[in-house]
């Protein structure tokens, strides 16, 4: 056969960069899109925040209440086009109002600082009469704690940090003496080699009692058993009665498991939600959390410039300013989806609402899609890392989703009202004869509901709600 051409005529979807900008900003969370735009607004002078602007002037405000008209009737493309115009307009208003970036923090606000760990020991160490040897190895003992206060190294690997001009080496009874120095700082129990040590030096500074003593031999010698809960084998190595060894146990759970924990540097994380869902005239309603919408807008000044300019010469800051416009349009699009699947979820859950846990029906991803005719995929990004502000609490909107399983009646239950049937019916439980996995799949079966004893002792591990065994008082 010759070679020839032959022409074809085909269609296939093309990701423009536009629609992969929005499709990155969905997935995004909430705090990860405020660093997007402080990125994009470094690269791209002609993108600016609003700040300053009063509600009702037209400028703030007028972003959240487009995404919202757009929500309630998607398939309505004039409202759509209309909330594209309106974006574009409010891009071109005129700037007024300065930045507080530069103000200065008053002299009196000053930041409380918390010293660590380490810092907390070495200042206590600087007060002892030492000599400059044991000192130092006090020293490398601090610095080989971890951040709960434990000593888990090996002296061979802090003989190694000493100075090589020493001239005698250090002998391991010199390194006892120097943990044994750090085990006396504050907090008790720092310097522990294990929990059961830990503890014990907690103890050492109480006052001696009889009680303590009790409490020193248990976690010293039994702690697995009270670990286990094995009390009836504890009082029988004791030689002790239920009071005493209740006494006791009360003693060792005011213990802390990780005196250094206090010191930790750790920071809370600060959870913005996207939507804040509220009851009005009887009916649950969501709407979009405005400190979580970002105040976005077109610079005035550059965008007066380009107006100047005639030829090819600002062809670059043409190219800058279409992306600013993709990028107001895209975040409005991004919040418009979130509303809208938000508004989805809580018409489906009303009587998680009213009723909690127990209220939730059963949901899938795949119903919210063929709701609002979007991809399972857009869903799944739209839930992911997005939150939702309710009278009960903030939740992620992937935490309104569960499986379905049968009730005996031929309905149907989410797994997460299954799951908070469990947790009351252990709550109620005799702590003195606690239910076993069996027990809550027959009584779950009497309200109902059909649950093999597997599902139950995979939704309690779940919930971290110990085993029948674990949960057994004293």
């Amino acid at each position: 056969m010759k070679p020839g051409l032959q022409l074809k005529l085909s269609q296939q979807l093309t990701l423009t960069p536009q629609l992969q900008q929005s499709i990155r900003l969905l997935q995004l969370s909430t705090q990860d899109l405020q660093q997007e735009l402080e990125q994009f607004m470094e690269l791209n002078p002609l993108l600016e925040r609003v700040d300053g602007f009063e509600s009702g002037n037209g400028d703030e405000s007028s972003y959240a209440e487009a995404g919202e008209s757009s929500a309630t009737d998607s398939t309505n493309t004039e409202e759509w086009q209309a909330a594209g115009e309106a974006l574009d307009e409010l891009s071109w208003q005129q700037s007024s109002g300065s930045s507080d970036d530069d103000e200065e923090i008053p002299a009196g606000d000053q930041v409380e600082i918390h010293p660590s760990l380490r810092e907390h020991l070495i200042a206590q160490l600087g007060e002892m009469h030492l000599s400059d040897r044991d000192k130092l190895l006090a020293f490398l003992v601090i610095e080989s704690l971890d951040d709960d206060g434990f000593f888990a190294s090996e002296w061979e690997e802090l003989a190694a940090m000493c100075p090589e001009d020493w001239e005698e080496a250090v002998e391991e009874e010199e390194w006892r003496i120097a943990l044994h120095h750090v085990q006396h700082f504050d907090p008790a129990g720092v310097g522990a080699r294990n929990l059961s040590e830990c503890l014990d030096l907690q103890l050492l500074r109480m006052p001696d009692s009889p009680m303590v003593k009790l409490a020193r031999t248990i976690v010293t010698q039994h702690l697995d058993l009270l670990g286990a809960r094995d009390y009836t084998k504890l009082k029988k190595r004791l030689t002790t009665n239920d009071d005493q060894l209740r006494e006791a146990q009360s003693l060792i759970s005011g213990l802390d498991p990780r005196p250094g924990r206090a010191f930790s540097e750790e920071k809370a994380a600060y959870i913005v939600p996207d939507v804040i869902v509220v009851k009005e005239k009887g009916q649950w309603v969501a709407h979009l959390n405005s400190d979580a919408v970002p105040k976005i807008r077109v610079n005035q000044m550059y965008a007066n410039i380009l107006g100047r300019q005639r030829g090819g010469d600002g062809k670059g800051l043409q190219e800058q300013l279409q992306e600013a416009r993709w990028m107001i349009k895209n975040i409005q699009q991004r919040f418009t989806t979130i509303l809208r699947v938000t508004r989805a979820i809580v018409a489906r859950q009303a009587k998680f609402f009213e009723y909690g846990e127990v209220g939730m029906s059963p949901l899938v991803l795949r119903e919210i899609a063929d709701e609002l005719d979007l991809h399972e995929s857009t869903v799944s990004r739209v839930t992911n890392q997005k939150y939702m502000m309710t009278p009960r609490g903030i939740f992620e909107l992937k935490y309104f989703f569960g499986s379905r399983l049968d009730t005996d009646t031929g309905g149907a239950c989410s797994a997460t009202a299954i799951r908070a049937l469990i947790k009351q019916l252990i709550q109620a439980e005799d702590s003195n004869k606690p239910l076993s996995d069996s027990q809550l799949s027959d009584m779950l079966a009497n309200q109902g509901v059909i649950v093999a004893r597997r599902t139950v002792a995979k939704y309690r591990e779940a919930m971290q709600i110990p085993p029948v065994n674990l949960r057994k008082a004293l």
